[in-house]
Formats: C-alpha cells, sequence, structure tokens
C-alpha cells in the first residue's frame, strides 16, 4: 500500500512498489505475504531469521493469510490473534483514523469477518478493550513463552 501521512519508508514499513514486491515473492524473499483489501503485504525472511538467530522475539503485525502461511512454516512459532471487543468498535477505529475510504472500512469489515471465522490455528486470543491491558496480556504470554519447560529442559539436565 502506498504510505499513509506521516509514514516513513524503512521506519514504519518498506514500501515497494508492485513490481518490486512480486519480484521478491518470486526470490522467495518473503517468510509470508498475502493481498489484503487490495494491498500486498510481506515480511522479508532475512531479517526475522537474523533477530530468531540472536535469540530475540519477533513480534509481527499481520493478517490472517500471513499467519498462516508463517504457522505452516514454523511450527514454533506463538499465534497472537489480537482483536476489538466488536466489530462495531472496529468500524469506529477505522472510521476514527480517517485514513481510509468508505469502500476501504466496508472491505476491511468484510474481510475482519472472515478472518474470525479461519483464526481456529492461533493459540492466544487477546481482546483490546484497554490499550493497556491488552500489552500487559501481550508481555505475559511473551514471559510465559519463554519459561516453557520443554525450552528449559536441556538447562536442568545440565546442572
Amino acid at each position: 500500500r502506498p504510505p499513509r501521512p506521516g509514514e516513513k519508508d524503512g521506519r514504519d514499513y518498506y514500501f515497494k512498489s508492485h513490481e518490486e514486491f512480486w519480484n521478491m515473492v518470486q526470490a522467495d524473499a518473503f517468510l509470508e505475504h498475502a493481498e489484503y483489501v487490495g494491498n500486498a503485504y510481506g515480511t522479508p525472511a532475512a531479517p526475522v531469521d537474523e533477530s530468531l538467530a540472536e535469540g530475540s522475539s519477533v513480534i509481527l503485525d499481520i493478517e490472517v493469510q500471513g499467519a498462516r502461511q508463517i504457522h505452516e512454516k514454523m511450527a514454533e512459532a506463538v499465534m497472537i490473534f489480537i482483536v476489538p471487543p466488536s466489530l462495531q468498535e472496529l468500524e469506529r477505529r477505522l472510521r476514527g483514523r480517517g485514513t481510509d475510504t468508505e469502500r476501504a472500512i466496508e472491505a476491511r469489515l468484510i474481510r475482519a469477518r472472515q478472518e474470525y471465522e479461519e483464526a481456529n490455528f492461533y493459540d492466544y486470543l487477546i481482546v483490546n478493550d484497554d490499550a493497556d491491558k491488552a500489552a500487559r496480556q501481550l508481555n505475559a504470554i511473551i514471559e510465559a513463552e519463554h519459561c516453557l519447560f520443554a525450552d528449559k529442559a536441556e538447562w536442568l539436565r545440565n546442572q
């Protein structure tokens, strides 16, 4: 998609032309990619692989098509579905941004309903009715995942 007002290439997203994007798809440069409401989105694999190799957690803000691709490629990925408290609230938030056309808002609401039906492969659900609460829940999930016994069993054996 084109940048929104105030967004910068390389800071908020990497904005690519349609041709550049599809060349990257052909080169298998994306961990996941999808078209969503008329725009193409993707996550370059290299920076994610580098961060994971360094032992960092990586959080991706992606839609269900892309999440399914990652779920299939990386079984160990923790899938967290974050949703507004209702579709009415989603509509209110979309309108409040003031960045989308009426047609785009309608398309996003239709797609949201579809995503709710497709999201059965996620591990966790966070209802974002309060941003601070949602952030605490996200942090709790990350912390819990770092404490999984299966990941610590080797440490215990070496003691």
